[in-house]
């Protein structure tokens, strides 16, 4: 597995870092790793974007962290999985602490929050192993109790790994 990378040469050549340019507040950018790792260790919930012909698709899903892909289960079938079989590209996103800052001035109003934004390549998971082990994480996210997979559930359910190619994470009012 490719370590992910942090700030890769932009796609088109421009050198900022992110396919969206370079972080504007650089005082927000989170550039420890270990910090966008606590932020992604420590929450259950992502939300994925996908792109299918030019039209945007996003879900929230429970997902799993291993230190270089996240994994999620899905049916067999389903809008975000016809997607995935045609457009493996993805975008996710993960924040924590979100409240709001007030101000006295309405414009002046600002978010608290950490934030982490990536991209990566989704793939079906087809190995048993692999696919328990991601199925076991999930699951350890809101229980230690152990459990069994069945054959026949293993086979009805999709696992999917998220690659990470980039993450980048940001941070205000912490």
């Amino acid at each position: 597995m490719t370590e992910i990378q942090h700030q890769p040469t932009h796609p088109h050549g421009s050198g900022e870092g992110h396919p969206h340019g370079i972080m504007r507040r650089k005082e927000r950018e989170i550039t420890d790793r270990a910090e966008i790792d606590a932020i992604v260790y420590g929450e259950k919930v992502m939300h994925l974007a996908l792109s299918d012909n030019n039209t945007p698709f996003l879900v929230p899903l429970f997902y799993a962290y291993d230190g270089n892909s996240l994994y999620f289960h899905a049916a067999k079938a389903g809008t975000k999985i016809e997607i995935l079989k045609r457009n493996n590209n993805v975008c996710f996103e993960i924040y924590t602490g979100f409240s709001i800052i007030e101000d006295d001035k309405a414009c002046d109003f600002e978010a608290r929050h950490h934030t982490v934004i990536g991209f990566g390549k989704a793939f079906f998971v087809e190995d048993e192993n692999e696919k328990i082990a991601a199925l076991n994480k999930i699951v350890g996210l809101f229980t230690d109790k152990k459990f069994e997979f069945p054959k026949g559930n293993l086979n009805a359910t999709n696992v999917i790994r998220i690659d990470i190619d980039l993450i980048k994470g940001k941070k205000h009012g912490y």
